[in-house]
């Protein structure tokens, strides 16, 4: 479905606080976003992600935010949170440092959008890509010259809302970035460089 503009210039962007957590928990419900992620599935080992999905990782993700950090951005629609997205220097996230087929591409400093999620409701309608420009313009005031995704590329047919979590490329490219490097067939690299070319 394309993206509705009316429905999206009507759209607010807030970083992640403690004031706002149970902005995040309304959003996530009862399943913590994706199988009780919490948004912990990049930050922690697969084994110890395992052993703590729902309420130990929703109670680690807490601390993150308790702590100070910012670690992505809500979307809001008429006060309600309708979306997230996932937001950080690459290096907060160890599991994708040391993944295969999303390793670093260069030595350039990047921020990472690593995740989304979407209220049912508003799925397909192009909240991912509004998510995406929010979150270029926020690693842009906080001094990213690059920022960089890894979305998916399904094949052919529609791809599961459970799977696209990391976004789909088509929305990333709708939102400016360019792919940069491909180690798998449905796994591309993509950037966008702040202020500049995004090859």
């Amino acid at each position: 479905m394309h993206s509705r503009p009316g429905a999206l210039r009507r759209l607010q962007f807030r970083l992640l606080t403690p004031g706002r957590w149970p902005d995040l928990v309304r959003l996530f419900g009862e399943r913590g976003a994706c199988g009780g992620c919490w948004c912990m599935w990049w930050r922690l080992p697969r084994s110890r992600f395992a052993q703590q999905k729902g309420s130990v990782n929703e109670k680690a993700f807490k601390r993150i935010v308790d702590a100070g950090e910012t670690p992505g951005l809500l979307a809001y629609r008429g006060g309600e949170p309708v979306g997230w997205c996932a937001l950080a220097p690459r290096e907060t996230y160890p599991v994708l440092e040391r993944s295969r087929i999303l390793k670093r591409v260069d030595a350039e400093p990047v921020w990472s959008v690593s995740c989304f999620f979407v209220a049912r409701p508003f799925r397909r309608r192009g909240v991912t890509v509004a998510l995406l420009q929010a979150a270029v313009r926020y690693a842009r005031a906080r001094g990213a010259r690059v920022v960089e995704g890894y979305p998916v590329e399904p094949g052919r047919g529609r791809m599961p809302d459970a799977f696209a979590w990391h976004g789909t490329a088509s929305a990333f490219r709708r939102a400016g970035f360019v792919e940069v490097l491909r180690r798998s067939a449905t796994r591309p690299i993509m950037r966008y460089v702040v202020g500049g070319d995004s090859r």
